[in-house]
């Protein structure tokens, strides 16, 4: 629920309760993890996804009983190998959530909601017993979204994490960086944009960034980088020498997780020189990912963009960067957690079509 604060939080300052479904395991063929969650008010209008639609129907029935008799139910909703192939899917799935009402005066979740997504975010949700549903505060339970067994009063907790956005410093006011900028702030990227050039740094050109600065990105780079810059991204756009080598030099003593660069290959071992002559070490200058980007064949500002943001992701989360045709297994990569059993006595509700 933590994903939908922005669209939960003026909906219970306005009065007015909600109800939230919460996916706390998926098995098989599921489009969204654990901590996945979709919210519906009174009127009936939703917000957000569980299972990229196959099972909202159903979510949205529960979620509607729960508004009108406020107790949390959990149960698991799904389709069968049968039903699906009916329905023109390739194999079935399911998701066990917790469906559950957040009055206006629930002073946890309003207190939750209200931390801003430059920071980190843990709330607890009872999926077991009478107390079904309540939510618990985050002081004192574990990293991670995961299930606690016997946690609050003896019945399980289903513990929702949210991590702060992470940070994007795009280097250079140009176009591939209103390119980046946009599809980054659209990938969930907190994206900052640093030029010397104050006309080009604007909120016209860049509407999506949530930080615009003018100035050398190196002089900037640790306010810019924040608390934690090993989950931090540096990408030097900027073309000119100037900015580019203190920029990389800074970001690498910075030890900012993933360091790009765009140029062309000679531009790139130009660049490489010059690090080293400023007495940059070889093993650091080998981490910046320049020339930037994964080949996908395009060339204007807009698909270099996707290209530099598929290596980005890629790094982050450990992906092979192959097209998942080529590859065998689940096309997500799940945590542990999604392991977890659903507590006993749940109902399943196989989606019918």
């Amino acid at each position: 629920m933590l994903e939908l604060a922005d669209f939960l939080l003026p909906v219970l300052r306005a009065g007015e309760p909600v109800a939230v479904v919460t996916v706390i395991r998926v098995a098989r063929s599921a489009p969204r993890g654990p901590g996945a969650a979709m919210a519906v008010r009174r009127d009936g209008s939703v917000i957000g996804s569980i299972s990229g639609g196959c099972v909202e129907g159903d979510a949205v029935l529960l979620a509607t009983q729960v508004l009108a008799t406020g107790r949390g139910v959990v149960a698991s909703l799904g389709f069968s190998d049968e039903a699906a192939h009916a329905a023109g899917l390739a194999c079935g799935g399911s998701v066990d959530v917790v469906v559950h009402r957040i009055d206006p005066g629930d002073e946890v979740a309003r207190t939750v909601l209200d931390i801003g997504d430059g920071q980190s975010a843990r709330v607890g949700l009872v999926v077991s017993g009478p107390a079904v549903g309540r939510l618990v505060a985050g002081d004192g339970l574990p990293d991670g979204t995961r299930i606690l067994e016997a946690a609050y009063d003896g019945a399980d907790v289903f513990v929702v994490q949210r991590d702060p956005r992470r940070r994007l410093v795009i280097a250079g006011a140009g176009e591939h960086a209103i390119a980046l900028c946009r599809v980054a702030s659209s990938a969930g990227f907190a994206v900052t944009v640093c030029d010397v050039w104050e006309r080009l740094v604007t909120p016209e050109r860049f509407p999506t960034a949530e930080r615009l600065a003018v100035g050398a990105p190196a002089e900037h780079l640790d306010d810019l980088v924040g608390p934690d810059p090993a989950r931090a991204t540096v990408c030097v756009l900027s073309h000119d020498e100037r900015v580019d080598v203190p920029t990389l030099a800074a970001a690498l003593r910075r030890g900012v997780g993933f360091v790009g660069a765009m140029g062309a290959r000679g531009t790139v071992a130009h660049r490489a020189a010059l690090l080293s002559a400023a007495g940059v070490e070889a093993e650091e200058i080998a981490r910046i990912h320049a020339p930037l980007g994964l080949d996908l064949g395009g060339s204007s500002p807009e698909a270099t963009a996707v290209s530099a943001l598929a290596e980005i992701v890629a790094a982050q989360h450990g992906g092979s960067a192959r097209p998942l045709r080529e590859l065998s297994g689940p096309l997500h990569r799940r945590a542990a957690s999604d392991a977890c059993p659903l507590p006993s006595g749940v109902p399943a509700l196989a989606h019918s079509v």
